[in-house]
């Protein structure tokens, strides 16, 4: 099996959107699943990305954490975004928290594109598996509940981007 891999130079990180430190985080609401879910830090946010995306570096899983995170800030609108950012760590959440909501969700296949972008010498192989190792590792942080809320409000496809089965209703 052939594993993708993204450039690690220096210069590709200034691609990858910034997150003003200022952006609002909310506060975990006592009792919930998202206040316990803050015990992770950003570094083990990173830390478990960087594992299941198999990078070289910890600047290389950071990377694709921030720049996926800011994709999918960008498309979670609601209760649901606000509970995101309650659920993940602080630096996490402000990334999220900082972005503005697109007025249309695209397909899955478009997010990974999207990222194939935004991402320095990705393909749209390399994006996908980048847009994976980082969805993959938020249901274990966010919750099944918060996952399938989420789920349900993004367009059809985006659950496999989250290592989840996609159901389909019965006609």
């Amino acid at each position: 099996m052939t594993i993708p891999m993204i450039s690690s130079d220096a210069s590709a990180a200034a691609t990858v959107p910034a997150v003003p430190a200022t952006a609002p985080v909310p506060e975990p609401r006592e009792g919930s699943t998202a206040a316990t879910a803050t015990a992770t830090s950003w570094d083990g946010l990173v830390a478990q990305v960087r594992e299941a995306g198999l990078y070289p570096t910890e600047e290389q899983a950071e990377r694709v954490t921030r720049a996926v995170l800011a994709a999918l800030g960008e498309h979670v609108v609601g209760d649901e975004r606000v509970d995101l950012a309650r659920a993940l760590p602080e630096e996490a959440a402000r990334i999220v928290a900082a972005q503005v909501p697109a007025h249309q969700v695209p397909a899955a296949a478009e997010f990974v594109a999207e990222l194939s972008r935004r991402l320095p010498n990705a393909t749209h192989a390399t994006a996908r598996w980048d847009t994976t190792s980082v969805l993959g590792v938020l249901p274990g942080l966010i919750g099944d509940d918060l996952t399938h809320r989420l789920l349900a409000q993004l367009p059809s496809g985006y659950a496999l981007l989250f290592g989840q089965a996609e159901l389909s209703r019965a006609a």
